[in-house]
Formats: C-alpha cells, structure tokens, sequence
C-alpha cells in the first residue's frame, strides 16, 4: 500500500500530505489523442478530458498543492489499470497505459495516498489491438513475466497458509518466523496482487492507513498482535480471513491479462512502495522486517525489466545499462544488511544506512520512469 515519501521526511518536509482530485482548470493540452493533462491541487484535481479513443493513454499529473498526491485509473470493480504515486509539489509525472477495450472508467486523485480518492468518470471509446498481438517481443516478455507471477503466487498461498496454520496453532515464535518470509512473494508482486478491489486495504493495511469505521483485518493486524499485544481471542479467525483473501488475490493474480505497459509501470511501482514504506521503516513498523520487504520489491521490478530486457535493449541500450549499474548498487546496499538468512532488523541500521538506501533508490526510481515511454514507442 501507498505510504509518505521518505524523501519528504529526510528534507523536513514529512508533513506534506497529498492533493486531491475534483474539477477546475486542468490545463491547456487537450488535443484528441494527446497526453491529457491533469492538474492536482489540495482540493481539486482536473482532468483535461473525460474522454480518450482505446489503446495507449496518457496522463500528465502536474501537482500544483502542497501536499504528495497520486493518481489511478480504475476499471470496472476498482480493478487498477494504471497509477502513478509520489508526485511531490511542484512535479509532473506520466502515467502511460494500454486500455484496448472501450467503456466506463474512473480517475482518482488519492490524498495523502490513502482511501478512494476523489473520483471522476472516464469514457475510452472503441477498441483498439493490444501490443501483445502486434509485436511478438512485448507478449513473449508478458508471457514470461505472467509466468513469474504465478509461480510467486503460488509460493505465497503456500507460505500464507503455513502461517496462518501457526497463528491458529498459538505458535507466535514459528509465526514470526514465517511472517517475512510470506509476504516476500506478496511484494514481489504486489502491482499485480494490490489491484484487485478491496482485498489490498483487506490485506495488507496498516493500522494508521484504516479509514473511520473500517475493519482491521489482515498482516499488519496479526503482526501487532504477535510482536506487541500478544494474540487476541479472534486471531484465529482474522487468520482464517488473511487465507482465504490471500487465495483469493492469487487466483486472480493467475488469471489477469497483463499489458507491456504493466510491466513497465509495476517495475516503477514497486520502487515507489520502497521510497514510501520501506525506507522509512512504517511498513512493518512493530516487526521491524522491513528489509525483506524492500528486497523482495527490489526484485520483482528486476523481474519485470528483465522481461521486458530484449526489447528495452534494442530501443534505448543506454538505458539497460543504466538499470543494470543502479539496481546493483541497491542490491549491493541490501546484501550488507544480511544476516543469516534474513536481514538486520530495520531498527539496527543507522541513519547514515539509511540515507545511503534512500539516494540508491532515488538513483534507481529515475530511470526505471522511462521504461513504460520506451515501451510504448511504435
């Protein structure tokens, strides 16, 4: 789930949080067929258009508030098709996606990158042929990359249920145990697994994301209550529910049709969620296994670029280079943290440590953003 920059908080600016979306003015780009622009402010978000012809989409996110925004666009079901986060005062980003099949749509500016965000209809019209079944290089590399997704998923229904297996069992040291080493799969895979509706915030919420009036369910539930309260008398059953949500995400996971651009803008994705949660310690924040979690984010966006490798390399080989140098300097970082089979608690790292992961990523996050443009070249 989407956290607050650590770089904001490093800058002393932690106490930026995001802008909304609504109407009003949202630019001057509103040419059929061009990127469509969308100025977020602190109570508004324009969308130039409510409209666009099937295939490749683009938004331009322009962030003209004092707070960190996002933005989504969401199919029927809340099923995510595309989104950018950590669009910092002041900055544009791009949010390039593949939409083939025409109808109702939503866009979504989320403050503070949480909740559901104030939401506005979209319209794709027509129909349009995917990239999958016009360019031979860009489905081998989604079929592979569905490939990788499954087999995680596979192994995270497995890992889930032993862990669960043990909350039932009141067996909280075999629970700690399993408990970072389960949802290492979740992560790696996360742009896939979190775009499914509800069961995301069901999942893996955390205690300051919960909306008034939402239920707790779901990782971070059980993680308190094994590292801090102890285990509670419905335990059992919040267990059972994590299983059974868990089983749920991974049929799904199995059965999605993924795009190029998926891949390309998962790969972006999860190094957002280690600039929002890991780096900062909040994502695991009484475990304190976050290190884990940011590694098996770091190597699921390996996946998704080394799927997409042969046709990136042929396109812009600079870039691959790049990619190449940054991911092991991040790689290289988490390696020294590594203790038996796991890694240092986050705890244990000093803030020098820290601001050196923080610049890796930083270093990473900016190339991997061109990955989708590089993709979606004709």
């Amino acid at each position: 789930m989407s956290r607050p920059t650590l770089s904001a908080a490093l800058a002393a600016a932690a106490a930026l949080s995001l802008t909304a979306c609504g109407g009003g003015d949202a630019g001057t780009d509103t040419a059929a067929g061009g990127p469509i622009a969308v100025e977020a402010k602190d109570d508004s978000c324009g969308v130039a258009r409510s409209e666009a012809a099937a295939g490749q989409i683009t938004f331009e996110v322009s962030n003209r508030g004092s707070r960190v925004t996002e933005f989504y666009l969401y199919a029927e079901g809340d099923r995510i098709m595309g989104e950018v986060e950590n669009i910092a005062p002041g900055l544009t980003r791009r949010l390039i996606v593949e939409v083939a099949d025409g109808g109702k749509y939503q866009t979504s500016c989320r403050p503070g990158m949480t909740g559901d965000g104030i939401r506005a209809d979209f319209t794709v019209t027509g129909g349009a042929t995917r990239q999958v079944d016009t360019d031979a290089r860009l489905a081998e590399a989604t079929r592979g990359y569905q490939t990788y997704v499954a087999n995680q998923a596979d192994a995270f229904d497995a890992k889930t249920k032993e862990f669960v297996a043990a909350v039932k069992a009141g067996k909280v040291d075999e629970a700690k145990a399993l408990y970072p080493v389960a949802r290492t799969y979740w992560e790696r895979i996360e742009p896939v697994a979190e775009s499914f509706g509800d069961l995301d915030p069901r999942t893996d919420a955390r205690e300051a994301d919960l909306e008034p009036g939402q239920e707790w369910t779901g990782w971070h539930r059980l993680e308190k209550e094994l590292w801090v309260t102890g285990l509670s008398a419905d335990a059992p059953a919040v267990a059972d529910t994590l299983a059974k949500d868990v089983a749920e995400i991974v049929t799904k996971s199995k059965a999605v049709e993924l795009t190029p651009l998926d891949l390309a803008n998962g790969a972006k994705g999860l190094l957002d969620e280690v600039a929002t949660g890991k780096i900062t310690g909040e994502e695991d924040v009484w475990s304190h296994t976050d290190l884990w979690d940011f590694q098996a984010n770091v190597e699921g966006s390996q996946a998704a670029i080394a799927a997409l490798r042969p046709v990136v390399v042929e396109r812009d080989p600079a870039l691959v280079k790049t990619l190449e140098e940054k991911f092991a300097a991040v790689t290289d970082l988490l390696a020294a943290q590594r203790q038996g089979d796991g890694f240092k608690l986050y705890t244990d790292l000093s803030p020098e440590q820290v601001k050196a992961f923080a610049t890796a990523v930083d270093a990473l996050s900016e190339p991997i953003s061109k990955v989708a443009e590089v993709v979606a070249q004709k």
